[in-house]
């Protein structure tokens, strides 16, 4: 079931046609992995899906972006619902200089409008055993975040994105500052958060891409050259572009 549809998605920064004619098809409770070259559009098409790009000075869009079917580029759109429904993974973790327990609790105390103690608790418990981090951290609450390990921040990121309950998650280069053994376990956590969450990941890596996604599409100069299934995509690509690609001739 499509939770993400694009229909003839374009996006101008000023002049710059970066986005052409997008039409894609993002399923739920699926890992979608966007691929290709640097300032191909990967992480344009991934800013459109909670409006971010609107922070740009010059930006233009046009065509259809629809999540469950409610079109998220109409100028009605409340895009402080849309940010709470559809979360981001920077590639850089940016907790905030705060404790654990606050980083956890910041969106659910802006968005609530009254909420008690042991329900925040009950939520930092849950989204820390969601990330696979409450027995490490349960008893430092209330140390600062900036003292966590890279891995351990950008799980944390994740549990501050999923305390306010989402439905999908955006993750720009999300192991990219992380060593190998730390973006092992940030993918399996990827794999174990599928089951509540739509995830789309942007990466400049292709076997992250093979190893932890069940859909792959490829950019290049702002279009979408091809999209399926990752192991059809890897093995038998349908486009020559995708396969100089993946096989390493350019890029």
């Amino acid at each position: 079931m499509a939770k993400i549809v694009t229909k003839n998605l374009n996006l101008w920064y000023g002049g710059f046609h970066a986005l052409k004619g997008i039409n894609s098809s993002f399923e739920a409770n699926r890992i979608t992995a966007i691929i290709g070259p640097s300032g191909c559009g990967k992480s344009t098409l991934l800013r459109v899906f909670n409006r971010m790009n609107d922070l740009i000075e010059g930006v233009r869009t046009d065509g259809e972006v629809l999540i469950d079917n409610m079109n998220i580029l109409n100028s009605h759109a409340d895009l402080v619902t849309l940010r709470k429904k559809v979360g981001m993974v920077f590639q850089r973790p940016n907790p905030f200089p705060l404790s654990i327990y606050e980083n956890i609790v910041f969106g659910e105390k802006i968005h609530a409008e009254s909420i008690t103690r042991d329900k925040l608790d009950e939520i930092v418990e849950v989204s820390l055993k969601d990330v696979l981090l409450w027995d490490e951290l349960k008893d430092k609450l209330n140390e600062p975040a900036l003292r966590l390990s890279l891995e351990q921040k950008q799980r944390l990121c994740i549990a501050r994105l999923i305390a306010v309950k989402p439905d999908v998650l955006l993750m720009d280069e999300p192991c990219s500052t992380l060593d190998p053994q730390a973006t092992a376990r940030v993918e399996e956590l990827m794999r174990e958060l599928k089951n509540k969450y739509t995830i789309i990941i942007v990466t400049h890596n292709m076997q992250q891409a093979a190893r932890v996604s069940d859909d792959t599409g490829f950019m290049l100069l702002g279009e979408l050259i091809e999209f399926g299934k990752t192991q059809e995509l890897f093995t038998a690509p349908r486009d020559k572009r995708t396969e100089d690609y993946i096989t390493g001739r350019y890029g």
